[in-house]
């Protein structure tokens, strides 16, 4: 007669053979080890909240204090259209951070905002933008992080992009702290491969240590999205970077024309745009690699009350997908950036603070966190005072147990410090 008795009733007791448990162990810790260097999560790097492009004719030592004093300008101009705007009364530390700092990342363009010259016109160029690379570098309100953006990888540019790296790297005296190089018109993964090659034989022809050089893929194709075999080729790109992608920037106007979007219409609020970047961002999650939107050609010039509007809509609007970095084109976007930027991020921790605060003392206060949107509400905190929208010391008067630490082990997953519990 079959025992129907309960566990360890006798020789029916349900028992995995040690083989079979063997067996799992050694798949799942295989496959474990490989979502841990494919996924390793946030690295430490403070994410900018903007890229700044400079064509390369333009660009100057004092490049960053001219884009300040005439972001200034624009400000005080229309002061109070941009009051009307401002919903959390952060316009005056605005105006603070475009005087101190109104730069936080840097390109000198030498693709499409450049153009095609000369092969002695952009030798010429290429020797004052490493100087200036230098420059900012040591400029107490400089960009914490520079670099260029080369012409794309195919044909006759490869060669061209090439020599202008090598000449800006010359002329910059090495690698400046914070430097990084965008790659524009990527379509194809095996280009990733191609650029950790560029970085390798560049560290060791100059004596450079392993790893120095990093790079951006421009996604601006929609080849880069679905390739010819239906595969989505973003993901094999970073793997085939070998960590040394940093950053997929979307490249508004080259990916919307490829999709036959008609000119009026191009815009970073395309659905077309939308999709490119949703997939990006699924791409790259929990990678390390942030996602930068693309920029708007409309700048606050002929009629800068609707310029400054419209891209203060827009970056609120990138912010609320999650894009928390996108490009400026222009002075006047530095005002509708930051400003957007500081709104959202006051809003967002006067609504994430309770709800830290009720989650660490295991009450519901009316919501019943998860640790998945404990880790989201804390990085959201992070964001905002990485960014300055909020201090530590009005965090510290809001909830003194949000300390960085605390903060920092919510987002990771990782035990709190009891000492600040």
């Amino acid at each position: 007669m079959r025992n129907h008795g309960g566990p360890g009733s006798g020789a029916n007791r349900t028992q995995l053979p040690e083989n079979v448990r063997a067996r799992i162990d050694a798949i799942l810790d295989t496959v474990d080890a490989e979502l841990r260097t494919r996924y390793p999560g946030p690295d430490g790097r403070v994410q900018p909240i903007h890229t700044a492009y400079v064509p390369a004719d333009r660009a100057t030592a004092a490049t960053p204090a001219e884009w300040g004093a005439a972001a200034i300008e624009l400000l005080d101009r229309h002061h109070d259209l941009l009051a009307g705007i401002d919903g959390t009364d952060a316009l005056p530390t605005v105006r603070s951070r475009l005087e101190q700092r109104p730069i936080q990342d840097l390109r000198i363009d030498f693709e499409d905002g450049y153009g095609f010259r000369t092969d002695a016109e952009e030798d010429e160029a290429a020797t004052n933008a490493g100087t200036a690379l230098a420059e900012w570098a040591k400029q107490s309100g400089g960009p914490a992080s520079l670099g260029i953006r080369m012409k794309g990888l195919a044909g006759t540019e490869r060669i061209r992009a090439l020599r202008t790296l090598e000449l800006v790297l010359d002329a910059a005296g090495g690698v400046p702290t914070g430097f990084v190089f965008t790659v524009p018109k990527i379509r194809a993964a095996e280009q990733a491969s191609a650029l950790v090659a560029l970085c390798d034989g560049l560290e060791r022809g100059s004596g450079l240590a392993a790893g120095t050089l990093r790079f951006e893929l421009q996604i601006e194709s929609p080849q880069a999205i679905i390739a010819a075999d239906g595969s989505a080729p973003i993901a094999k790109m970073l793997s085939m970077s070998e960590g040394r992608c940093s950053a997929l920037h979307f490249g508004t106007y080259d990916y919307t024309a490829a999709c036959g979007i008609a000119a009026p219409d191009q815009a970073l609020d395309h659905p077309a745009a939308d999709y490119a970047k949703s997939v990006m961002q699924v791409a790259a999650a929990q990678t390390g690699v942030w996602i930068c939107d693309g920029s708007t050609q409309i700048v606050p010039d002929r009629d800068p009350e609707s310029a400054l509007r419209n891209h203060h809509r827009l970056v609120g609007r990138a912010l609320r997908l999650g894009y928390y970095q996108g490009w400026d084109m222009h002075p006047g976007h530095l005002i509708t950036r930051w400003l957007a930027t500081y709104e959202f991020f006051r809003r967002a921790i006067d609504v994430a603070v309770p709800r830290l605060v009720a989650y660490l003392d295991r009450r519901s206060g009316g919501v019943m966190d998860e640790p998945a949107t404990a880790e989201a509400l804390a990085a959201t905190v992070l964001r905002g005072l990485n960014c300055g929208a909020r201090t530590a010391d009005e965090l510290r008067a809001l909830a003194p147990v949000l300390t960085p630490e605390v903060l920092r082990a919510l987002v990771a997953r990782e035990p709190i410090p009891q000492e600040t519990v």
